[in-house]
């Protein structure tokens, strides 16, 4: 069904399958599984926002020591903080596709 699906509906399709990939049996994450996971699957997006005061509250958070685990939905939240930090979004304004 997602090889029918946009681009926009295989992107979210992804990002579920990568979080499915390293969730426990319960469907969530460690903190310190979710650093990992953004390390290895999302450093194009955060590489230099080390000095971003939001970016450090994040990591931050992740550090902490705690049982609390990540589901999905605050796994989105972050992709979706990390991306809007970033320099990603004017990079994708000064590019034009020929959609």
């Amino acid at each position: 069904a997602l090889r029918k699906g946009s681009d926009l509906e295989k992107a979210f399709a992804t990002a579920a399958l990568v979080y499915n990939n390293y969730a426990d049996p319960e469907g969530k994450l460690s903190k310190a599984e979710t650093k990992s996971l953004l390390q290895s699957q999302f450093w194009h997006v955060i590489q230099g926002q080390e000095n971003k005061p939001k970016y450090q509250e994040i990591i931050s958070f992740l550090d902490e020591e705690s049982e609390n685990k990540i589901d999905f939905e605050d796994f989105m939240i972050l992709l979706v903080s990390l991306t809007l930090m970033s320099d990603l979004l004017q990079e994708i304004k000064n590019v034009k596709t020929t959609k």
